[in-house]
Order: C-alpha cells, then sequence, then structure tokens
C-alpha cells in the first residue's frame, strides 16, 4: 500500500518512534525520490510505502487519499496502551476506545490527517486475542 506523505524523513520518524513500525527498507532512487517501506513489527507479508508528494496535484492527496474514510486498520495488542501513549507525540484521537462486538476500537489521525483505526479483535465470546 501507498501512503502520499509530505516529507521522507518527518514520515519515517513519525511511523517509526510514533506508530511503533520498522523501517524495511530507505533507498536513494534518484535526486529526489527514495523508496521507502515501514510495517508493524513483525509483519512479513505487508508494508506501507511512504511516497513523497513530489508533482503538483499529489499535494492534495496528502492527509485523504480515502475521501474521509478510514484507510488503515492496525490490529496492536494494547489499544488502550496506545490510546494513552500516543497523543504526547502528537496523535490526534476523535474517540476514546469503545468496545464494539468484534473488539476495541479508537480512530485516530496521523501527522498528515490520514485516518487509522487500530482494532484489538475479540475472539468468539469476547475472550480477546
Amino acid at each position: 500500500m501507498t501512503l502520499v506523505v509530505r516529507d521522507y524523513d518527518e514520515a519515517i520518524a513519525f511511523h517509526r518512534d510514533v506508530l511503533g513500525f520498522e523501517l524495511r527498507e530507505d533507498t536513494r532512487i534518484d535526486d529526489d525520490t527514495r523508496w521507502v517501506a515501514v510495517s508493524p513489527p513483525g509483519a512479513r507479508e505487508a508494508a506501507l510505502l511512504l511516497a513523497r508528494a513530489a508533482t503538483g496535484g499529489r499535494e492534495d492527496r496528502i492527509g485523504d487519499p480515502t475521501g474521509g474514510r478510514v484507510g488503515w486498520f492496525p490490529t496492536p495488542d494494547a489499544c488502550e496502551r496506545d490510546h494513552a501513549r500516543m497523543p504526547a507525540a502528537g496523535v490526534v484521537f476523535e474517540e476514546a476506545p469503545r468496545r464494539e462486538p468484534y473488539g476495541t476500537v479508537a480512530v485516530f489521525r496521523d501527522l498528515h490527517g490520514n485516518r487509522w483505526d487500530p482494532l484489538k479483535l475479540h475472539r468468539p465470546g469476547g475472550t480477546g486475542r
């Protein structure tokens, strides 16, 4: 998946230091372009490509690639812990964690305004992960 960002280093720092993602690759393609991939810890199959909005017209995609809908649904082990920790790093939560039949959720916006909904999924019977 691709996420359009303002600045590579700013986006790497946010995803690594705030969301806890791992930097998988940071390869310079030319003077203006890098191939930057991050992923949740331990993920092998999925990564997020951080692509800088280098040309006109792409800037308007920063922060709203999904038309205002939530676009990313990570499954953290501790939704409540992250909700307590992340605001100090500049994350804006739209709500406190709430329990739904399928899991615990708490929508937040990243440094570009993209909406994320971390899901702590519950097993049938509400026994947690």
